[in-house]
């Protein structure tokens, strides 16, 4: 009989952290939670910590303390609340930490996982896009395992065979093309916040949801390949399959291309982490072959979506830059969420805080956090003195 692996899921009332619950509600007999997070869904995360039969729950704004302690009175579920506890959350000796904080929020907690080798799902992929080479090497100095949940890098780990990685000649990086894929530039330059949450294929949370409708996401994704596996950036490439069938593929020197496919449900990538090396029975739809009608792949516009050249320069240009990308972005998509830039002006923003502070060498943890900072404000001060 397999062992039970204790877990702490990172942003359990996020859409990943909702899928997480599935997957262990599903398999209470695989599974125990140690600890579950939020950051100010109270009723979220009360609920989800009752349902998984936590040890603890955090909130991570110290002023819902209180609140969350109501929620959970009587249940024996231990409470705590501020940034500090939700990476003391970390530290907590679970087999599995799923890192499912959205945005760069979730860097401390998950170099705390880090930290103590831990086996970390990793579905927070700024932290890779922020602190990459730093935070690979504390995962090798630490014996930390890294297993990407993001369903695109699962894909690629799912299929990349480590020694012939010499003989792999591209990663192709899929993508949905969110919901304005055949919009013109006019049309999207009227974009709601509405119309950009309504992805096609993906139920996302809404700061993910917007990254796919500009293309961000698959930016940071490609960043994130670069950090997760020994394949150099020229060879990998991004490819627009509408369907999302194909989660993404791996082409090696003899022609074979080895593809990852299977219906767009975060589960399946999730239960893959969480049971990894082996597989989990996963109630989610299956594929019928008999049934599709076509797979299409296109190469993504980068007039209309400039998101992924903005990636790939930051990327390329390495040192701070992708650190700068990432949190004018954060601010960018929250300034459109809230009305007040439109939807074209996301990238016009990063493109601009991405040549105001450049790049520099990036040495220590603690910079990272600086930077990150820095661009926040930087982004802030653009936006109230040109778009304002």
């Amino acid at each position: 009989m397999t062992q039970k692996k204790s877990v702490c899921v990172l942003g359990v009332t996020g859409s990943v952290g909702s899928s997480t619950c599935d997957v262990l509600q599903a398999h209470p007999d695989r599974f125990d939670v140690d600890a579950v997070t939020a950051h100010k869904d109270v009723a979220g995360l009360a609920a989800a910590a009752k349902s998984l039969k936590a040890s603890l729950a955090v909130i991570a704004d110290p002023d819902l303390y209180g609140d969350l302690c109501e929620a959970l009175a009587g249940s024996g579920i231990a409470v705590a609340a501020g940034e500090a506890a939700v990476v003391e959350a970390a530290t907590r000796p679970s087999d599995i930490v799923i890192s499912a904080i959205v945005g760069a929020a979730g860097l401390r907690a998950t170099l705390a996982a880090i930290r103590r080798g831990a086996t970390v799902g990793l579905a927070n992929k700024e932290t890779l896009v922020c602190a990459g080479d730093l935070m690979m090497q504390e995962v090798a100095s630490h014996g930390a395992t890294l297993i990407p949940v993001d369903s695109e890098h699962s894909a690629i780990f799912q299929v990349l065979e480590v020694p012939l990685v010499s003989q792999v000649e591209r990663i192709l990086l899929t993508a949905s093309g969110g919901p304005f894929r055949t919009w013109s530039k006019q049309d999207m330059s009227r974009v709601t916040p509405k119309q950009a949450l309504a992805h096609p294929n993906w139920d996302m949370g809404a700061k993910i949801s917007i990254d796919s409708a500009t293309m961000m996401n698959k930016g940071l994704e490609l960043i994130e390949a670069c950090r997760l596996f020994p394949v150099e950036e020229g060879r990998i490439d991004v490819l627009v399959h509408p369907q999302s069938l194909i989660h993404s593929m791996v082409e090696y020197s003899d022609g074979s291309v080895l593809a990852q496919m299977g219906m767009p449900d975060m589960r399946t990538p999730i239960s893959y982490a969480l049971a990894w090396p082996e597989r989990l029975r996963i109630d989610v739809p299956r594929l019928d072959f008999a049934t599709l009608q076509q797979l299409t792949f296109e190469k993504p516009d980068p007039d209309r979506f400039p998101a992924l050249r903005l990636a790939r320069e930051a990327l390329q240009a390495g040192g701070t830059l992708p650190i700068v990308l990432n949190a004018a972005n954060e601010i960018a998509v929250a300034s459109f969420l809230a009305e007040k830039i439109g939807f074209l002006q996301i990238a016009e923003l990063v493109e601009m805080a991405m040549d105001r502070l450049g790049t520099e060498q990036l040495t220590t943890l603690d910079q990272v956090f600086a930077i990150d900072q820095a661009a926040r404000r930087e982004t802030i001060d653009i936006i109230a003195g040109q778009f304002a």
